[in-house]
């Protein structure tokens, strides 16, 4: 059983679409659809039921799933081992897809600051497909949002989300803006937004319809274009760089809490020092960072 097969089988679970776990796995829809028909033949049942929305587990895909998984995470704990013996230590990171690059790079930089040797691998992710990984034991640790109050993540910092308006906006020296003051102006969407729809449900109350100029899941692409004058967007508070304005948008008061969730799995023994200090950087880093 080839391992790229299992990978294509997760990536079809986490998407939930063919077309989505192609583009995810740098291939082509047919190259997948193949991938998947071939491990069903080898394993001697259909694994997805399909309909013209989305794609659903099979009784029998879902027996599978957690097998696909273990047997993945042995495939990638055995080439980190051998990587781990012949080469420098390699810290494995996903990184949720709405956090601001610079900080991402910031917190490298320290850890390589005192461990120069090491080699990251980064993946970007969604909040579900970044627990996914770490089960399947695709990677070490996760920068994410922190949900739920436990062990196996460490909170790093709190931020809220801010109207985000042209440098020269009338409306960029306000403190404070209503979301009734956004009538007729043109809004950027955040596609990957975590408080998406909270975003539009706040505005729909309001009788708000701003016309949407742009969509994009890069948000760093989305700053630059606020940036540039073409719209205003919402983002976290921890996107400010001075390039545009910050503002409060009143009554809209979601919250995030960001942390580092910790290996699910026991580390190469050359990688676990790293590992220590890794988290402990973290920490330092991020202290005091709190934007609400």
């Amino acid at each position: 059983m080839d391992p790229y097969l299992l990978r294509y089988f997760l990536a079809v679970v986490e998407t939930g679409s063919f077309t989505k776990a192609a583009n995810a796995s740098s291939v082509t829809q047919p190259t997948l659809s193949a991938g998947i028909k071939r491990l069903e033949e080898t394993v001697g049942a259909a694994l997805f039921v399909r309909n013209n929305k989305r794609v659903f587990l099979t009784t029998a895909g879902a027996r599978f799933l957690p097998r696909a998984k273990t047997i993945l995470h042995e495939c990638n704990l055995a080439l980190a081992e051998v990587a781990q013996g012949v080469t420098a230590p390699v810290l494995r990171l996903g990184v949720l897809h709405t956090l601001p690059s610079q900080r991402i790079a910031g917190l490298i930089k320290s850890v390589r600051a005192i461990h120069p040797e090491t080699q990251f691998e980064l993946s970007d992710g969604t909040e579900q497909e970044l627990l996914n990984r770490m089960d399947e034991r695709g990677i070490d640790f996760a920068l994410s949002i922190r949900r739920v109050e436990d062990d196996r993540s460490l909170p790093l910092y709190t931020e809220g989300y801010s109207l985000v308006l042209p440098p020269d906006h009338p409306l960029a020296g306000a403190g404070t803006v209503r979301g009734e003051d956004m009538a007729d102006q043109p809004m950027i969407v955040r596609s990957l937004c975590e408080v998406l729809s909270e975003t539009s449900r706040y505005f729909t109350d309001r009788n708000v319809r701003p016309p949407l100029v742009y969509r994009t899941r890069h948000d760093e692409r989305a700053l630059d274009i606020v940036s540039a004058g073409v719209g205003a967007t919402v983002m976290p508070q921890s996107y400010q760089n001075g390039s545009a304005a910050f503002v409060n948008l009143e009554g809209f008061t979601p919250t995030r809490q960001i942390g580092l969730f910790r290996p699910r799995h026991e580390l190469p023994q050359a990688t676990r020092a790293i590992a220590d200090d890794f988290m402990q950087q973290a920490e330092d880093y991020f202290s005091g960072t709190n934007y609400r």
